[in-house]
């Protein structure tokens, strides 16, 4: 079989520069043809069994994902952290790169894990997946259950979860389908998360928030409940407590969907103040460097509150 220089050429610049053996054998490329390109000087370089890159130096986190598929197969599907990094959901703020590579691969496929690359041999393979380029990627759904039992960090769970469903990639109700159907095994986590978004908690700031007043022996406020003056919606603060007409707000423009949306919750925090509502203003940050003195604050407020008045609450549904 002649080169096909041009088909050689096609696939290494679609698939990042990476190329299985397979594919270079059905261009034409022989197997000392293969040899010769990776000798210790030459311009290709072996990145996984039967897969190479076609350029020197280090390979790019695309490079290596592309491998991975490559590697596993056709049908093999990226999940978890690396599927999510394509889709771009944000989880915390300086996250690394994760160091494997998460693959979905049907149950029957005899495909094993090797260096990077971690393979995850599946009876429920996704029946529709996602593309980037030369990437395949699990639904976002269960990018996102596979990526929550991968991490060991409560906080990074929350974030994972809080970014997928902020950035509207996919629905609650999808990832308790998730949970519900996927193995037990890594999902204690991620059964909490989404029992704190159930209970009205938006980001991982306010579960934050939540968890720290909880564990604080203050007095339960109200999560997430909407206020009415005069028959009027007035607010939605993450902690209410209708006795000393106190609230509390996780101030953090990240979990906002841009500048418009934060205009509105500075618009609401100066409704509540001036309806006599003591509100209280914290960041992420404080709530985890500085978790005695924001308790400090609000046990202070609420000791100096009192009721209003014309306020009424109601929990949300």
């Amino acid at each position: 079989m002649d080169l096909d220089e041009r088909a050689v050429a096609w696939l290494i610049a679609h698939q990042d520069r990476v190329l299985s053996r397979t594919q270079a054998h059905d261009c034409g490329v022989t197997p000392g043809g293969i040899q010769h390109r990776t000798r210790r000087d030459g311009p290709w370089q072996r990145l996984l069994p039967g897969v190479y890159l076609t350029t020197s130096g280090v390979a790019t986190s695309r490079q290596l994902e592309v491998g991975a598929l490559l590697y596993a197969g056709p049908g093999s599907l990226l999940t978890g952290m690396a599927a999510l990094r394509a889709y771009r959901i944000q989880g915390r703020d300086s996250r690394p790169e994760p160091c494997v590579v998460d693959v979905l691969v049907p149950h029957r496929r005899q495909c094993a894990s090797h260096s990077y690359v971690v393979v995850h041999r599946t009876r429920r393979m996704p029946t529709s997946y996602g593309c980037d380029g030369a990437l395949r990627l699990a639904p976002e759904a269960r990018a996102v259950a596979d990526a929550a039992r991968s991490l060991r960090d409560l906080a990074e769970v929350r974030a994972v979860v809080a970014g997928a469903v902020q950035q509207r990639r996919c629905r609650i109700e999808d990832l308790a389908v998730e949970l519900r159907e996927g193995p037990i095994r890594g999902s204690a986590q991620l059964r909490k998360v989404l029992q704190e978004v159930i209970e009205g908690i938006r980001s991982p700031a306010e579960a934050d928030l939540r968890s720290l007043i909880i564990n604080s022996g203050l007095p339960r406020p109200l999560f997430n409940p909407d206020l009415y003056l005069g028959g009027q919606f007035l607010a939605r603060p993450d902690a209410w407590w209708p006795d000393a007409a106190v609230a509390v707000e996780v101030d953090s423009r990240r979990w906002h969907l841009g500048p418009a949306e934060f205009e509105a919750t500075m618009r609401r925090h100066a409704r509540m103040g001036a309806a006599g509502i003591v509100v209280l203003h914290f960041s992420p940050h404080q709530l985890r460097a500085e978790p005695e003195r924001v308790l400090r604050d609000i046990a202070g407020a609420l000791r100096a509150g009192r009721r209003l008045a014309g306020i009424e609450t109601r929990l949300a549904a």
